[in-house]
């Protein structure tokens, strides 16, 4: 077929144009796609590392809890009655609308289950969900091998049906009982589900725009280029002119038009996405678009992790959570399980609620010594008292370690920090060590704004 001059013209302006539409909406497919596709996964994960965290806070929270029992076993208290006192404590223990604690002895004997009492005291180390999975036995295994995770099907009372469950389980010291408890993983699959749908729709939604552009720029290329043909013989080379003009214009309407379109249906998912994708066609044809873009997202989490620092540096919302004595435990707890270091405690506070100042100071001070003892001391054996007297509380922190001379101190900046601390709200601080005799650190703060100075008079 040979066309005439007119036509190729038309063509040479028209063909760009169809192929920078395929390639846009090829590029756009794939783009949106593999952001949804990542958009999904990172929800997904983001969902679930909140809920492992807070099975983790939950547990530890109830193992706080009856912690006291455990050690007063230590002290003369029988097995029986601490079993009793454990299990009412369990027992009692329940969070949002279906969270509570269960408990197996090692033969999968349920003994208790706030929200299904009808199981305590039967033998579950059989039982099978609906997909086969061995559930009190998978959660035995785990809380044996040091607790962990494990996932299975279970009934969720505010449903009256059965729903994937996430639990996290641990032993009980000195019961050689199973504890844990669970999350429902249900709404994972929903808000996904509503993610996805959106995703669909905003997707079909730019397709069929650069599929209609596409369509009309076809039909005016095959209206025109048939007209074209037809009418060449009649045409003189004032209507060439006049063609090669409009040709032109119809150029820059379309160019107008198409960026018009694509941004008017580029949806709130590709808005957002808008700087990772100049960025990346910047870096076309580089591999390292992708690493840039996981380290945006890293600098994102440190970001979320300083905030999250920097709030946990200007008030543990510990204290504020559970209180001072379980918060007090819990740092103790953490230095038992991380290291080979043998704990020692004796908590004794007031009934009442210290003042926030002298509460945020005590917490900070066990903190630091603690922290001293992991890095300084080489100890074996640390021991934590605190007491009180209705004028004052007093607290010593004590460690078998290598010790230190004064001029010698190999953690001066943190006891100076302890010693402000402790000074700048009237209270006393006083460290006592020598090489090989381990350390002692005492503080000692007062209820009553008047009982420092009888007592400095004394």
């Amino acid at each position: 077929m040979n066309l005439t001059l007119k036509t190729k013209i038309l063509l040479l302006t028209v063909l760009p144009l169809v192929a920078l539409t395929l390639a846009i909406t090829w590029i756009t497919q794939r783009q949106a796609q593999q952001l949804a596709h990542q958009q999904i996964s990172m929800l997904e994960e983001s969902i679930m590392a909140q809920k492992r965290q807070a099975l983790r806070d939950y547990v530890s929270l109830a193992m706080t809890s009856i912690t006291p029992i455990l050690e007063e076993m230590e002290f003369g208290l029988e097995q029986s009655r601490a079993e009793y006192e454990v299990k009412r404590i369990l027992g009692n223990l329940t969070y949002e609308n279906d969270g509570y604690f269960f408990v197996y002895n090692q033969r999968g004997v349920n003994l208790v289950h706030p929200v299904q009492p009808e199981l305590v005291g039967r033998d579950l180390f059989h039982f099978q969900d609906p997909d086969g999975v061995y559930v009190i036995r998978g959660l035995l295994d785990k809380a044996a091998s040091g607790g962990g995770f494990f996932r299975y099907t279970w009934n969720k009372p505010s449903l009256s049906g059965e729903r994937h469950k996430l639990a996290y389980v641990v032993n009980i010291p000195k019961l050689n009982w199973m504890m844990g408890t669970g999350l429902y993983v249900d709404d994972i699959a929903d808000q996904t589900q509503v993610l996805r749908e959106k995703i669909d729709t905003n997707v079909r939604q730019t397709f069929l725009t650069a599929s209609v552009l596409l369509i009309v720029s076809l039909v005016l290329i095959i209206i025109i280029v048939v007209v074209i043909n037809i009418h060449a013989t009649q045409l003189a080379d004032e209507r060439l002119k006049e063609l090669a003009q409009r040709s032109v214009t119809f150029q820059v309407m379309q160019r107008r038009n198409v960026a018009r379109e694509l941004h008017d249906g580029i949806n709130q998912m590709l808005v957002s996405a808008k700087l990772r994708l100049n960025l990346v066609n910047k870096m076309w044809p580089q591999d390292d678009a992708k690493d840039h873009l996981a380290k945006a997202t890293d600098m994102l989490d440190r970001s979320i992790q300083e905030v999250r620092q920097l709030s946990h540096d200007m008030r543990p919302v510990v204290l504020d959570d559970i209180g001072l004595e379980p918060a007090l435990h819990s740092l103790m707890d953490d230095l038992t399980e991380s290291s080979d270091i043998h704990v020692k405690r004796r908590i004794r506070l007031p009934e009442e609620r210290l003042p926030d100042a002298i509460e945020m100071t005590l917490y900070r001070l066990v903190q630091e010594s603690i922290t001293n003892v992991r890095k300084h001391a080489k100890a074996t054996q640390v021991t934590l008292k605190i007491s009180h007297t209705p004028d004052s509380v007093t607290v010593e922190m004590e460690d078998n370690g290598c010790g230190f001379e004064p001029e010698e101190d190999p953690s001066g900046i943190g006891l100076m920090n302890m010693r402000e601390r402790v000074e700048l709200i009237g209270g006393r601080f006083s460290v006592s060590s020598h090489k090989r005799k381990g350390t002692q650190v005492k503080a000692e703060f007062f209820l009553n704004p008047d009982t420092t100075g009888t007592r400095e008079n004394k």
